[in-house]
Formats: structure tokens, C-alpha cells, sequence
């Protein structure tokens, strides 16, 4: 972008006054206007054509509120379209010629995939309902759609089958999520791994990374828990405790410096961070990207916008997962996708952590906290969404759990501090009762994403 003299930007309370309070989205909803998202978006254009002046990009975004300020009444909502006519009117009067060109096709690009309408339909309530039809209609297909027909599937011996044709399609959406990376291979540098607790994250991540491979191309994971600020620099919840969930957590400043850096094959000097200390130690370790080397956040807060802010949309596919099992039970309820994680965290707790059972449950509304903060607000930011649930492991978690739920139940039935935890035992152990014949897992492949939680896998995690 070219240099020239620019108004000091709006303070905080200029923009509490502006006209404009909502915007009209294309699906209709009318939300709160949000200068944050001009400057992104001019950002990441400049961006596309080797900008990197972010102080610029805060400068053309007030010229475009000054500039609604000039259209628009005080009782106005105009569109997202119509902000972002504006945007590109600012960049071609300010000469910013390329700027406006990379925005303009940014726009048509994004017009295309919304037309596409492909996998990524997510709703205003953060449900991914077209993939929901998609896995409830396979189950009804193969007979696993209730659990009274598993249990009949396992008494006429023909679990091995529903395993062998479960795992089949989990490999065949592998394939399909891979082909969507490769698609875009000549753009895409950076990879988002996004998902809440033991929804198959590290299996799959491997598994995707496998079918890459096969086109030399491979992942290399960023460590961000060496992004951590300093332990007095923390933020606090509502407790005054040190709050290590949430994004603020994280020097997303630094975070951004080096991702822009590393898209742009630069070396970076990343910090080391100490959990006993609370402190880190900048410039600690170097990292670049190799040639063919596609970059790898897999983190609790991959989706946050802030997080990847610097990279322009065309440079990263963010990968969302999550248990969606659809599976009813005697009465006709759905399993809850949050319960059916659980159960694997508690087996995969029990062999690789040594925690019993009954811990996994007492602090799994601490797990549901987080991911309603940190992951499910975030789900529609995805590119691809995909089911890491499968439609045999019921049977296989009454298996090795059910034994634990009658102390987990008695334990947690008169303390007033665990009822969470009570209830969503119950409701487990309710839905895992019904199953009344045990399988034989040794028809689980041995690369199979059940594995990473029973154990037995051929990865090593």
C-alpha cells in the first residue's frame, strides 16, 4: 500500500458514537457492528499482495466508518455487502489499486464457496446440520442407529461387519477431508486442528497427514503452549485464580508476528516457556518452514479469530471435530456428543494416565466450561467439519466402564458440589444398561481412532 498522510484513528469513545451499532450478515441475522472485522479483512488483502503495514489498515478502516458516518442516519443497519462496497470504494480512491483487486477477488472467491454450499453448514446455534443428516442417515443405512439395533447387530454376530463398514467411511471422509487440504495446496500454509475433548483430533491429524505424505507434502507442528505470557501477566477468572484456558492467556501479538513471518519463509525465534516457573524466555529456539512443509495448530483455540489474524483466509484451512454421534436410545433421546467424549477420556485416563474413572466425571464440567467459552462459539469459523465419532464404540465403552458407574453413582449422588457430575453419570450409565451382549474388540483395527482410546493402536501418541 502506498504512503500517504492518514487521520489520526478513531478513540474508543468516537466509536461508541457512530451511527452505526448493527450490521445486517447475508443470512439475515443483524448483529453488533465490529471495526475489528474492516481492518482484518483490508489487512489480509494488503497481506495478498506483500502489504504488512497493519497502522495503515486501521487508518483506511476509519475512513470507511468516517464515510458511513457521511451515508447513513443514526437509525440505519446496513449489510455486510454494502460495508464492504465501502471498503473497496476507500481503497481505490486512497490508490491502493492492488489492495483493492486482492479484496475484490477475495469477495468473489467467498461468493463462490457460499454458493457451493458444501459440508460447512453450520447454524446460529453452532449445530452442523447437514453433516448430522449425513452420519444419522448412514447409521439408519447399517442398521446402528438406535441402541436396540447394535445390540441385536452384536447377538447375530455381525459386529465385525459394522466395524469393518464403520471404519471404512471414517477413512473415506479422511480421504475426502485430505483432497479438500490438496485442492489448495499451492495457497495453503497453515492447518487449524480445532475440536473439544477426545473427539479424535490426534488420530485423525495423523491420518490426514498420511494421505499428504503420499503427495510430499507434510505437517509441521508450532508448540503454542511455549506462547503462554508470563504467570503475573495471566489473566484471572472469576475466581481470582490464574485462567489458563482462555486465548488471553496467549501472547497472541507474538503468535501473529511469527506466523506472518514463517508464511513468508523467514526464521523465527520462538520462546520456551516453564510451567514450574511461570515464566518463558523469548528468542529461545528457532523454527522455519521447510519447502513442501505445511504449518500445524492444534489447539483449544484454533478458531479463535484473533489467534491466526495475520494470515490471510487463502493461507490456512481450519479443520473442525467433533463426536457427533447419532444414536438413539430406548427412548428415543440422542447420546449427547459431550457424554459419548467423556467415556473415552475415561478409558484413555484409566491405561495412560492412571486416573480412575470416577475423577474423569468429577472434573468434566470443567472440560464443558471451557469448550463453551473457547471452541463452540467459533465452530462456524470452520472450513471443514467432520465426525469423529464412531458407530460401534457404545457397546466396546460398557465394555471396559460400566463396572466403575455404581461407586461413581453412589459417590456423587449426595454431594451437593458434584450433581453435574451425577447427572451425566446417570444418563451414561442409563444408555450403556441397554446394551446386553459384549463384543469381542479384536476386529478393531489396529490403526483404527477407537484404538487411541482403548489402546492397542499402531500410532504412538
Amino acid at each position: 500500500m502506498s504512503e500517504h498522510e492518514q487521520p489520526a484513528l478513531f478513540k474508543e469513545e468516537e466509536l461508541s458514537k457512530l451511527p452505526i451499532t448493527k450490521v445486517i450478515k447475508r443470512d439475515g441475522r443483524i448483529v453488533a457492528f465490529n471495526r475489528g472485522k474492516i481492518v482484518d479483512s483490508i489487512f489480509r488483502a494488503a497481506v495478498d499482495v506483500g502489504g504488512s503495514d497493519r497502522v495503515l489498515a486501521e487508518e483506511l478502516s476509519d475512513k470507511v466508518i468516517a464515510l458511513m458516518k457521511q451515508i447513513y442516519q443514526s437509525s440505519a443497519t446496513p449489510s455486510v455487502e454494502e460495508i464492504q462496497d465501502l471498503i473497496e470504494k476507500v481503497l481505490v480512491g486512497n490508490a491502493h489499486y492492488r489492495t483493492a483487486k486482492a479484496y475484490i477477488l477475495y469477495r468473489d472467491e467467498h461468493r463462490r464457496i457460499r454458493e457451493r454450499k458444501d459440508a460447512k453448514i453450520v447454524v446460529e446455534d453452532n449445530v452442523p446440520y447437514k453433516v448430522l443428516w449425513r452420519v444419522y442417515s448412514w447409521n439408519v443405512d447399517h442398521g446402528c442407529d438406535t441402541t436396540e439395533n447394535i445390540e441385536k447387530t452384536i447377538r447375530d454376530g455381525k459386529f465385525p461387519e459394522l466395524v469393518s463398514s464403520a471404519e471404512r467411511q471414517y477413512h473415506e471422509n479422511i480421504g475426502e477431508a485430505a483432497e479438500r487440504i490438496l485442492e489448495r495446496a499451492d495457497k495453503i500454509k497453515l492447518v487449524i486442528v480445532a475440536g473439544p475433548s477426545s473427539s479424535g483430533k490426534t488420530t485423525t491429524t495423523l491420518k490426514i497427514g498420511e494421505k499428504l505424505g503420499l503427495k510430499n507434502l507434510s505437517f509441521v507442528s508450532i508448540g503454542l503452549d511455549n506462547y503462554f505470557k508470563d504467570l503475573e501477566e495471566h489473566p484471572k477468572d472469576e475466581y481470582g485464580d490464574y485462567d489458563f484456558e482462555t486465548p488471553e492467556a496467549l501472547d497472541l501479538k507474538l503468535i501473529n508476528e511469527h506466523l506472518f513471518d514463517l508464511m513468508r519463509g523467514k526464521t523465527i525465534k520462538m520462546p520456551v516457556y516453564d510451567f514450574k516457573t511461570g515464566k518463558r524466555k523469548l528468542n529461545a529456539k528457532e523454527f522455519r518452514l521447510e519447502k513442501n512443509q505445511i504449518l500445524l495448530i492444534d489447539s483449544l483455540h484454533g478458531l479463535y479469530p484473533a489467534m491466526t489474524a495475520s494470515i490471510p483466509h487463502d493461507n490456512k484451512f481450519k479443520f473442525y471435530i467433533e463426536a457427533l454421534c447419532q444414536i438413539k436410545d430406548s427412548r428415543g433421546e440422542f447420546m449427547r456428543w459431550c457424554d459419548l467424549r467423556m467415556l473415552r477420556r475415561m478409558i484413555r485416563d484409566s491405561w495412560h494416565r492412571s486416573y480412575n474413572p470416577m475423577r474423569t466425571v468429577g472434573h468434566w464440567h470443567y472440560v464443558r466450561r471451557s469448550e463453551k467459552r473457547h471452541i463452540v462459539p467459533f465452530i462456524n469459523k470452520s472450513d471443514y467439519i467432520f465426525n469423529g465419532s464412531l458407530p460401534y464404540e457404545l457397546p466396546l465403552h460398557k465394555k471396559y466402564l460400566f463396572k466403575f458407574f455404581d461407586s461413581i453413582l453412589e459417590k456423587y449422588k449426595d454431594d451437593s458440589k458434584k450433581v453435574d457430575a451425577y447427572i451425566r453419570a446417570k444418563r451414561v450409565y442409563d444408555i450403556l444398561k441397554e446394551f446386553k451382549t459384549e463384543p469381542d474388540d479384536a476386529c478393531v483395527p489396529k490403526n483404527s481412532l477407537m484404538r487411541e482410546f482403548i489402546g492397542g493402536s499402531e500410532y504412538h501418541y
